[in-house]
């Protein structure tokens, strides 16, 4: 459809290089979590009621459910191709993941953590989605390789089997971003995978003993870390998602 034109190269570099049912995806993804955050950060300060259906809360992960699963059963049942309605059903598809991931936490604990210092795993849901979706925009591909011949096939295949396995190794060691960046960019997941895991990551507690002298440079490594960044890191997720309710406050 082209839909935006009007944007220095969207045509050549988004519509002709076929990334505008992404590209649409995204922006809608963006929009509907900037939405939902804002509007749930402002019936938290002015105490507005929340939707509910028969005296049951209605958690917007719902609605997202629904629109992510009726907005995918129609592409896949339909397979518009470059029509408004194929662009209209990723922007549901967009909007429906956003009021998912946006109650992340909350899906995976069973539990309203909305607002809760455990509600933050919803921001780094929406941080890796973005971060992934940004990079298929791109069309960063980790391998390009003409695999007519057996020997070029068999190359590849263990090239992306040591590759899978570096982000496997990354993924363990509790770098979530690195890893989920490492599945694009393989220079990336190589050095993921040389570095110290994280102290509380399933790596450590598999391969690092308590006292080791690899578990002390995790953990001093993460203290330092920690007195660094961490500071900085909330107040970048509090202007994103809200601060967390205090024990006080709850």
């Amino acid at each position: 459809m082209n839909l935006f034109r009007f944007i220095p190269g969207y045509e050549t570099s988004i519509y002709e290089a076929g990334r505008e049912p992404i590209f649409v995806a995204l922006v809608a993804f963006l929009i509907c979590f900037a939405i939902t955050r804002g509007y749930t950060r402002a019936a938290r300060v002015r105490g507005w009621g929340s939707a509910s259906a028969r005296g049951v809360h209605l958690h917007h992960v719902v609605v997202g459910i629904v629109l992510a699963l009726a907005s995918g059963a129609l592409i896949i049942g339909f397979e518009p191709v470059d029509s408004l309605f194929d662009l209209f059903l990723c922007a549901v598809f967009g909007s429906g993941a956003a009021l998912i991931l946006d109650e992340f936490a909350l899906v995976f604990r069973l539990d309203d953590a909305y607002w809760s210092e455990e509600g933050r795993a919803s921001i780094d849901a929406v941080i890796i989605a973005l971060t992934v979706g940004v990079l298929v925009l791109l069309h960063v591909v980790p391998f390009d390789v003409d695999t007519a011949d057996d020997s070029a096939r068999w190359t590849l295949m263990v090239i992306v089997a040591v590759h899978v396995s570096l982000v496997i190794v990354v993924l363990f060691k509790a770098k979530l971003v690195t890893g989920f960046v490492g599945m694009f960019v393989p220079f990336v997941a190589l050095v993921g995978a040389v570095r110290l895991a994280k102290p509380h990551s399933p790596w450590a507690r598999l391969f690092y003993r308590p006292g080791s002298r690899r578990r002390l440079r995790a953990e001093a490594r993460q203290r330092k870390h920690d007195e660094r960044w961490a500071s900085r890191t909330k107040r970048v997720l509090d202007a994103i998602g809200g601060t967390p309710n205090t024990p006080e406050t709850d």
